[in-house]
């Protein structure tokens, strides 16, 4: 996810730093094949001049990347990681609380946006390359900062997406699990995971 998004923002346009995987050779190729403004770096690097964060890890690494990163404290932290336990089957954080809150408890001096954890990466670039056309797949995204969610909103935009505003952070509550029954459809049924979803409204 981290890597096709940074991908896309930087073929549209933005400076993207690759940062936190297993080895700085990926991080290496992914901006090399990025084709935009994109280098590898540091957690550490990528926080102290980014203006927006994306945080797409395994919830089992989010404390160690927070520590990488250092001082986020007033960082536009854009989320993607759901609270999923250890082999994938379900969420340890649901219902009355959800890994984007617990996320903001653990950065209170940020400002954490829930987005991009509703589709399937494999989707990602179909959706870029359809970024022209009249009708986008929706994306639905939560904060409670205004300026931070109208960042996630243009990095949605860029992307490809119309973005849906679904309100405070606490809506993750909802939206994180909605993200399972996206990934059940996505890789459990024949259609194959380059899916997306549209939200329309009648009679207004």
């Amino acid at each position: 996810m981290g890597g096709k998004l940074g991908t896309i923002w930087a073929r549209a346009g933005h400076e993207v730093v690759f940062s936190y995987a297993r080895s700085e050779q990926k991080l290496k190729k992914l901006a090399r094949e990025a084709q935009g403004s994109a280098r590898a770096g540091t957690p550490s690097e990528a926080a102290r001049e980014a203006d927006a964060l994306l945080l797409a890890v395994r919830w089992s690494r989010v404390d160690d990347v927070l520590k990488q990163a250092g001082d986020v404290s007033g960082k536009v932290i854009v989320s993607c990681s759901l609270p999923m336990n250890a082999d994938d089957s379900g969420l340890v954080i649901a219902h009355t609380s959800s890994g984007a809150e617990a996320l903001a408890k653990k950065v209170p001096k940020a400002r954490v946006v829930s987005a991009f954890n509703t589709v399937p990466s494999e989707v990602l670039f179909g959706v870029f390359a359809a970024r022209r056309k009249a009708s986008r797949a929706s994306l639905v995204y939560c904060g409670d900062d205004a300026s931070s969610k109208e960042t996630a909103a243009t990095l949605i935009k860029d992307v490809g997406f119309e973005p849906v505003d679904a309100g405070p952070l606490r809506i993750a509550r909802y939206t994180e699990p909605f993200a399972l029954l996206v990934a059940e459809l996505a890789y459990e049924s024949d259609g194959g995971p380059e899916l997306a979803y549209r939200f329309e409204r009648f009679g207004n």
